[in-house]
């Protein structure tokens, strides 16, 4: 006979253990079945590794160029790989401490480790176990996939979950993929001491962020000595005893060590979503605003629907289907106001509208105010000048959008998520006090200079001036 929950969660990643953690909260009895380990990409493979090893090479870094601190610069030239990756490991295994299976089960979750296949809407298989529940959700995740190029079957490529059992220092590191992860490990092992050549396929550098982010960081990566190859597609792969050889923009790059960062694809295979009348395709599990799948009872979450590729988005996601599966009305589990950080140095981050989609959807009434962080005196005494904030919005002060690259973007970014979500508008942002000195004060400086220009243009600002001459 099987057992029977409230919920059972198919997938222990971030979505997995966020509607673990709410539902247990609410008293629910839930399980959690995972095939592989719990924590998913994100603890083992993603970001807790990647950041991990991106804090290392800054740290290499800057002892090679302490010499702009005034301070004696250090030569790095030995093989870092084996120390650092055994330091990423144990950051994984500290992560990994809070979150393993005796944790939740001391937690109240019942955790049960295998494969998982639906037998019928109701009742799922792990092996010769069976489990029913009232409500379902997959979180299954997504695995990195490499296009289809002539001759990639024969070539020994690294992809974001192989790439940590490294022990050695890529001497010619080769990275197809200009996104987040292509652009994050090529810094990385660059800094690290590895020659890199990144081959993106598209004329820039993440394509989802503002053109101005895309050149920056590809002049970075050109001061650092990575070699970037823009609108060089891949069309050959083969591999002897010269190395890995790669035809990409009608030119043969050879390597020792090739990373694939071209893109995930839903996990799938083996759940037998068809005896569970789920529909799905190519791209993922289909679900509606509320998360449901085509069975009501049964809902999907994070990378395996096929949406945005993110943990926060991910962990976001399942909380609303947890929310929606055990209490009663519904809330929407799909936004379109995604906001993300691509962690190299500087750090890329984004929420809401691009100039080009902002001018695409309200046309003239767009504008946009870009500040230079060479105007951040807390960047200055850091050393990271590097970078601006962009703020789109409309004439009223209405926010539809912000871009920041700089050192510490990925924080400076929160007010502005908050400012979308609250509606608020620039004018808002521009009024609250910001602590000096920081980072975030581009934020009040950028703010201020719109609020103070809408204030002195046209009728009003006439006015303004017309005041200030009677006070004076």
């Amino acid at each position: 006979m099987s057992e029977s929950y409230d919920l059972i969660i198919v997938g222990g990643g971030s979505a997995g253990l966020t509607a673990a953690g709410l539902a247990v909260q609410l008293e629910a009895r839930v399980a959690l079945v995972e095939k592989d380990r719990v924590g998913g990409d994100c603890t083992w493979t993603g970001c807790v590794p990647s950041k991990t090893l991106l804090k290392a090479a800054r740290v290499a870094h800057e002892m090679r160029t302490a010499n702009r601190y005034g301070l004696p610069a250090i030569g790095l030239e030995v093989d870092l790989m084996k120390g650092v990756m055994h330091h990423v490991r144990d950051v994984v295994a500290e992560v990994y401490h809070g979150e393993s299976p005796d944790a939740l089960r001391a937690d109240g979750i019942d955790v049960i480790l295998g494969p998982a296949r639906f037998l019928d809407p109701h009742t799922l298989a792990i092996g010769e176990t069976t489990l029913a529940a009232r409500r379902f959700l997959i979180a299954t995740g997504a695995h990195p996939v490499a296009p289809p190029i002539a001759g990639i079957e024969g070539v020994d490529y690294l992809t974001y979950q192989s790439l940590w059992n490294l022990d050695s220092q890529p001497s010619h590191l080769v990275v197809v993929g200009g996104g987040p992860v292509g652009c994050e490990m090529s810094q990385a092992f660059g800094r690290l001491g590895s020659r890199v050549t990144l081959i993106q396929s598209r004329p820039r550098l993440l394509p989802r962020d503002e053109p101005e982010a895309s050149r920056v960081l590809a002049q970075v990566f050109e001061s650092e000595g990575i070699d970037v190859r823009l609108g060089a597609r891949v069309e050959r792969a083969w591999q002897d005893e010269d190395g890995i050889h790669l035809l990409a923009g009608g030119e043969d790059v050879v390597g020792d060590t090739l990373l694939m960062a071209t893109g995930r694809r839903p996990n799938l295979e083996g759940l037998d979503l068809e005896r569970a009348g789920v529909t799905y395709g190519e791209d993922g599990i289909q679900v509606d605003d509320q998360l449901r799948t085509s069975q009501r009872h049964i809902y999907a979450a994070g990378d395996c629907t096929g949406g945005y590729q993110f943990t926060h988005y991910a962990g976001w996601q399942a909380f609303m289907a947890a929310r929606n599966a055990l209490l009663p009305g519904t809330s929407r589990g799909i936004s379109d106001r995604v906001p993300w950080t691509t962690f190299t140095d500087p750090e890329v981050a984004h929420v809401g509208l691009t100039q080009a989609q902002a001018r695409d959807r309200f046309g003239d009434d767009v504008m946009t105010c870009e500040w230079p962080m060479e105007r951040v005196d807390r960047a200055r005494t850091e050393g990271d000048t590097t970078g601006f904030l962009k703020l789109v919005h409309q004439k009223d002060g209405t926010l539809l959008g912000t871009t920041i690259v700089a050192a510490r973007a990925g924080e400076m970014l929160h007010e502005w998520i908050l400012a979308l979500d609250q509606g608020l508008k620039v004018g808002d942002v521009a009024q609250a006090i910001h602590v000096y000195p920081t980072y975030a004060t581009a934020s009040m400086q950028a703010a201020a200079a719109i609020r103070v220009g809408q204030l002195l243009s046209g009728t009003s600002g006439r006015v303004v001036r017309g005041l200030a001459r009677l006070v004076r």
